[in-house]
């Protein structure tokens, strides 16, 4: 369970995605629980900042105009444009004004991973800050919650994995988009399979 996790200084708790087009009801992209994870969030992030681990907060952070929106030939309606209150942290989250933040989907990207983006002039899958700022650390495990499960959760956790960090999700800290009933319990099987551990 969730309250089993340990952390320390050489464990990192990546929060993804918490923003209010996410997680709050007047959203563009709403997530329908996610105003209700961020209180499970937070009770991760308190637990990760008295036993010294590093948190990092993703945020996507679009351009008003990217491929990445339906208006521009691609999937989601437009959200987290930055500068904007959607792509804001909500404001019920726990963030130190120090707070690490790594921002991805900043240009003409999909940015679901909080580790990589998917160029969509080149096709080509781009890194972010967040796996050398992990290494500079010296950390071996992620922690990962946030949103969405069946989405950017399940990127991050994915990469993570790939990149070999011993890799924990917390489902009750996260909520699903769930286009197709069941996206997001298949997710977490799917994290599970590629050997993060589901907790």
């Amino acid at each position: 369970m969730a309250s089993d996790i340990t952390y320390g200084p050489d464990v990192a708790l990546v929060v993804v995605d918490m923003q209010n087009d996410f997680a709050h009801p007047d959203g563009s992209l709403y997530v329908t629980g996610g105003d209700v994870a961020v209180a499970k969030v937070n009770e991760q992030i308190l637990a990760a900042r008295e036993a010294g681990a590093l948190i990092v907060y993703t945020q996507d952070w679009h351009p008003a105009e990217t491929p990445h929106f339906v208006t521009h030939g691609g999937t989601w309606p437009v959200h987290c444009v930055k500068d904007t209150w959607g792509a804001e942290l909500h404001a019920a989250l726990e963030v130190a004004d120090d707070a690490t933040v790594v921002r991805k989907g900043t240009g003409q990207a999909d940015g679901y991973s909080g580790f990589t983006v998917r160029d969509l002039e080149s096709d080509a899958d781009v890194r972010t800050e967040l796996d050398p700022l992990l290494r500079e650390r010296g950390i071996g495990r992620v922690v990962v919650v946030g949103i969405a499960t069946d989405v950017c959760v399940k990127a991050t956790v994915l990469d993570a994995v790939e990149l070999g960090y011993d890799t924990v999700v917390i489902p009750d800290a996260t909520a699903a988009v769930d286009l197709e009933e069941g996206d997001g319990a298949r997710a977490v099987a799917e994290m599970a399979a590629a050997g993060a551990v589901v907790s």
